[in-house]
């Protein structure tokens, strides 16, 4: 039996973790529109809910069973007819999760987000698939020729140039929920970006679980450079934005390509998660204190207005007083102006898991205020330096809930950063480029008139 299309039941996603798993979202849903699946915004208003959770973190995990109990909540009420739930929390606990929660309807992990019509046709059917057949080794990499439904705003979006790590970090369980590095090609993600400039996308933000391993399984050797050149030269007017870039693979031949290029900002993020040698090495980074300073050093004096994001873990096992200190030591050295501070999570099949001298829950919140204390005055005194300048900014429109109009410049990348307030309404429509002179700052944003 072959549901026809006017019959078919409307479909809600929540998408939960990271960027990278909107993308695989924009995709699993861009596959059901194709086929004629109605799209319900609201999840709570569709006939078939789908989550696509994360599984990175203890913190993630919980929201993740939190939304999937919520949801299967609502099944029972009659409030949803069917729960799907896919994504990187089921790629690593599929056995578990089929055992436990007999009330979802499907649960996938990270191979299926094309699958997904065909396999709610057979659920039409009540033909129900065997959970360890949905999960598999994961090899899923996206294309230009996916369908895709956007889930951001119209001007900007993300685009995937890899996926899976090349990378063995020892508190990592990434690579078991997404698999070995591989790279999409430099036509496919050229004409991906292309097609997001036709459809007027104003700021493309390149990502992946490390965008700087570009290349390896193509081409032998890093190539970030090659393919950056190419979309510098291909775009006109479209901000590129460089999110997760690790630094053991961020090349001199890459910081060139960055000094030199029109579209692609001066903001690079690349997450150092700590500074002291021994905790490099016990954390497995695969890059020493020495290779981090080098970059570092290498992007401030060749890119003199770069904008540097980096994310950081406090009490990871066997982190002593003095290690901590010299991870503030070098925030203080090198001065990020935007910083991501993480507490360590005690994750199951991680080389890190069985480790020794694991680190009290308090004292990590201890660090953890202490890192984020010393970045807000790292940033506080960086924006009152910002005061007076001239920037552009891409603007966003009013918001409802603080009550003013802001966008964001080349400092803020969405969600994680902060944002520019604008002090009028600048009578444009979101997704505007705006000249905008910056006339006061606080500890995360600043203020600007229009130039």
């Amino acid at each position: 039996m072959t549901q026809t299309t006017s019959a078919l039941p409307s479909v809600g996603l929540l998408s939960l973790g990271c960027v990278r798993n909107l993308v695989d979202s924009e995709i699993a849903l861009g596959s059901l529109i194709e086929k004629g699946y109605p799209y319900e915004k609201e999840i709570a208003n569709s006939d078939i809910a789908i989550v696509n959770t994360c599984g990175f973190t203890e913190d993630a995990k919980r929201e993740s069973l939190e939304t999937i109990f919520e949801l299967c909540r609502k099944k029972k009420e009659g409030k949803i007819s069917k729960v799907v739930v896919m994504g990187c929390l089921s790629q690593r606990y599929l056995s578990e999760l089929s055992a436990e929660i007999k009330e979802a309807d499907l649960i996938l992990g990270t191979n299926s987000f094309t699958e997904l019509p065909a396999l709610l046709e057979k659920l039409a059917v009540s033909v129900k698939p065997a959970p360890e057949s949905l999960r598999g080794v994961p090899t899923f990499l996206p294309s230009r020729l996916m369908p895709k439904h956007q889930l951001t705003p119209e001007y900007y979006s993300y685009i995937k140039i890899n996926e899976g790590c090349i990378n063995a970090c020892a508190y990592c369980a990434i690579p078991s929920m997404k698999g070995r590095h591989r790279s999409r090609t430099v036509d496919d993600i050229l004409q991906d970006a292309l097609r997001a400039q036709e459809k007027g996308v104003k700021e493309i933000n390149i990502i992946g679980q490390d965008i700087a391993a570009y290349g390896m399984d193509l081409f032998g050797e890093l190539k970030l450079d090659l393919l950056l050149s190419e979309l510098d030269s291909a775009l006109e007017n479209v901000w590129v934005r460089l999110l997760y870039a690790h630094p053991a693979h961020i090349t001199d031949s890459l910081i060139k390509v960055l000094a030199g290029s029109k579209n692609i900002i001066p903001y690079i993020d690349v997450p150092i998660e700590h500074s002291h040698p021994d905790m490099l090495r016990r954390m497995n980074r695969g890059c020493t204190r020495e290779q981090q300073d080098k970059v570092l050093f290498r992007l401030r004096k060749e890119i003199p207005n770069a904008i540097l994001r980096t994310a950081v873990i406090v009490g990871f096992p066997g982190e002593t007083p003095e290690e901590h200190q010299d991870l503030l030591d070098y925030m203080n050295l090198h001065k990020f102006e935007r910083l991501g501070a993480f507490a360590y999570s005690h994750e199951e099949n991680t080389k890190s898991y069985s480790m020794k001298d694991q680190v009290d829950e308090e004292l990590k919140k201890q660090r953890l205020d202490e890192v984020m204390n010393l970045q807000a005055e790292i940033t506080e005194s960086w924006n009152l330096s910002r005061v007076g300048s001239s920037e552009k900014m891409l603007y966003e429109g009013y918001d409802e809930d603080l009550g003013h109009w802001w966008g964001r410049g080349v400092a803020d990348a969405p969600d994680v950063d902060a944002r520019i307030i604008l002090q009028h309404d600048p009578k444009v429509n979101p997704g505007t480029f705006l000249d905008v002179k910056i006339i006061d700052s606080d500890v995360f944003d600043v203020t600007a008139k229009t130039a």
